[in-house]
């Protein structure tokens, strides 16, 4: 403890509020770039309540950052397993990844801090190509080539739930865990995670594109949704009502990547990019 003398006021951490608008992101510039990798960035996951930024790389290695100060706090090699996805954990030391071997399609519980496995979660029995965690619950779902979609507990090493789907698959908590979304051939079916078993209740079109789904994802505050396609489109819709509010073409997209997109935190705009530029498109909230 350090004490503080007559007339001298203890240091307090000052969080500033701003809001995000089309001009302060387009003034935005690069801070920090970090070059100390020998492959693609497959996947990257902020923390949602600390600084901490986590990624995977085809050089078979998971590296934890922290944004606010731009330094890498650790780099983990996963030679044997190979990494393709990583998410955090509601534990920002903790993450989820998949692996990329071709032989073992588990999905792990890795401590960032010690490096160690406390947990594996075996199912799939092809690449896993979609990973979501809820934040505020201990649940996670993952959708994989082999064409089943499996609801976890991350205290169980058994898989809750599966569901069997017709096309490469897309899945997706919100933010509450109440709801979840899984994306193929051109729909995306909604679920209520307590009686997923009946179904969906819901069932939107993105219209005429029917090609493979990427990635889906909900805002923060669970009003809109965003898909991702193989040809290149980022579909934005009303997630109550299923509206289709705008459509975005991002092109070229590389033969071996997926298309990522993600919302900023107020949901006011959709980020995504190429490996040559980077778009910024208002979601139309």
């Amino acid at each position: 403890m350090v004490g503080t003398g007559a007339g001298t006021q203890p240091e307090r951490e000052e969080k500033v509020s701003l809001e995000l608008t089309e001009e302060i992101l387009q003034s935005m510039e690069v801070g920090m770039v970090f070059r100390d990798y020998n492959g693609r960035i497959s996947s990257m996951d902020f923390h949602k309540t600390s600084s901490y930024l986590v990624n995977a790389s085809d050089d078979e290695s998971i590296r934890l950052y922290d944004v606010a100060s731009a330094t890498c706090l650790k780099t983990i090699n996963s030679k044997k397993y190979g990494v393709d996805l990583v998410c955090f954990t509601s534990h920002p030391t903790t993450v989820i990844y998949s692996s990329k071997n071709g032989w073992d399609e588990s999905l792990r519980l890795l401590s960032l801090n010690d490096n160690k496995y406390l947990r594996y979660f075996k199912g799939h029995h092809d690449r896993v190509v979609s990973l979501s965690l809820c934040s505020r619950k201990e649940c996670f779902i993952s959708g994989s080539l082999d064409r089943t979609v499996l609801l976890w507990d991350q205290r169980a090493e058994k898989c809750q739930g599966l569901l069997r789907v017709q096309g490469r698959p897309a899945a997706a908590y919100d933010d509450q865990g109440l709801v979840f979304a899984v994306a193929f051939g051109g729909y995306i079916r909604m679920f209520d995670s307590r009686k997923y078993e009946k179904g969906p209740f819901e069932i939107f079109s993105v219209g005429s594109d029917i090609s493979d789904a990427n990635v889906v994802k909900f805002s923060n505050d669970g009003r809109l949704m965003l898909l991702t396609t193989k040809d290149g489109h980022i579909h934005i819709l009303d997630s109550f009502r299923g509206t289709l509010l705008s459509t975005y073409n991002v092109k070229p997209v590389s033969v071996s990547s997926t298309l990522e997109a993600s919302f900023s935190p107020e949901g006011m705009f959709v980020i995504s990019g190429t490996s040559s530029a980077m778009f910024l498109c208002p979601s139309l909230i």
